[in-house]
């Protein structure tokens, strides 16, 4: 998706890591994806630079959709589908 179709995601699910090192941002997205329904969207916000490659691969992994990834001021935001 590109950064403006991102930016339209209204997500059912906002996980807000920032703050949190390396494993923690991961290890919240884990615990929230049991809050939504397969289809919803979760956002993750996080600080940590690594977050941007551990949550797609995790995604991938247990077969979810990572939809993409957008810069902020500070922190990113990670949007994927259930």
């Amino acid at each position: 998706m590109t950064e403006e179709q991102l930016r339209q995601i209204k997500p059912d699910k906002v996980v807000d890591a920032r703050g949190t090192a390396c494993p923690g941002p991961l290890l919240a997205a884990k615990k929230a994806i049991g809050d939504i329904d397969k289809g919803q969207i979760m956002e993750i916000l996080s600080s940590d630079e690594g977050t941007k490659r551990d949550v797609p691969k995790w995604a991938k992994k247990k077969g979810h959709e990572y939809l993409g990834t957008i810069e902020e001021n500070g922190y990113f935001r990670i949007f994927l589908r259930k």
